[in-house]
């Protein structure tokens, strides 16, 4: 397991142990980004990281401008997906359909309701990711924020919130084999990108059946490029 993901497993774990133990009760506050940094050594993308997985389990919930407290024992997860490997073909493949329909009716409901400050969003992060392939890195928060701003785009809080679940449980593991790969495939970063952008266009022209189209597609030929990672 990377440095990073044993951190914010250790993080996620302290948290998840002290609501198990009622150290934490339903409607608490989580102590906040800052003091989880301090008392863990960690940054704050480890925090994050670590948080949103808490909320893809339903053990928490975010308050705009309050912060993040614990849920109440009945508003927890009751959907999981099993954990999945890079070897288990047939559930990646699943997993991967799954993803595909999300994807496409996020952004078509995203190329109808957007306002000009999620365009903005979608945009900004894009333009991360090409920064990020220019300094010959991966992109993998460029690329979670582009796909966050899309879903927060469909103005629809269970897309939000099972795109938390998703990111943890699905994407992360496309990312994974993508940064293990031994050679990196600058041939296929550039393919990412052209589907990202023509994700983008559709959606500012505002065409919700080309949007969704375009996330489709941009989701099958990651699935291809799945196996191309694998087998590096």
């Amino acid at each position: 397991m990377p440095r990073s993901e044993s951190l914010t497993h250790a993080v996620a774990q302290w948290i998840s142990r002290e609501i198990e133990q009622n150290r934490l009760l339903p409607g608490d506050k989580l102590p906040s980004e800052k003091q989880l940094c301090e008392q863990f050594s960690v940054s704050r993308s480890v925090v994050r990281e670590a948080v949103s997985q808490l909320k893809s389990e339903g053990l928490v919930s975010a308050q705009q401008g309050r912060g993040v407290f614990v849920n109440e024992r009945g508003a927890r997860q009751s959907f999981k997906l099993q954990a999945t490997s890079l070897d288990d073909t047939q559930s990646i493949a699943q997993v991967i359909e799954l993803l595909v329909t999300i994807e496409a009716g996020a952004a078509r409901y995203a190329a109808l309701r957007h306002t000009p400050e999620d365009l903005k969003r979608i945009k900004r992060a894009l333009i991360g990711m090409e920064y990020a392939i220019a300094k010959d890195q991966l992109g993998d928060e460029e690329d979670f924020a582009f796909h966050q701003a899309i879903v927060d785009a469909t103005k629809n809080p269970h897309f939000i919130t099972l795109n938390e679940y998703l990111e943890q449980h699905v994407r992360r593991l496309i990312r994974r084999a993508r940064s293990n790969t031994a050679t990196y495939h600058h041939n296929l970063v550039q393919f990412v990108q052209q589907e990202h952008q023509a994700i983008v266009q559709a959606i500012e022209a505002r065409d919700p059946a080309a949007a969704a189209l375009a996330a489709e597609t941009h989701l099958r030929n990651a699935a291809k490029r799945l196996n191309t990672y694998i087998k590096d």
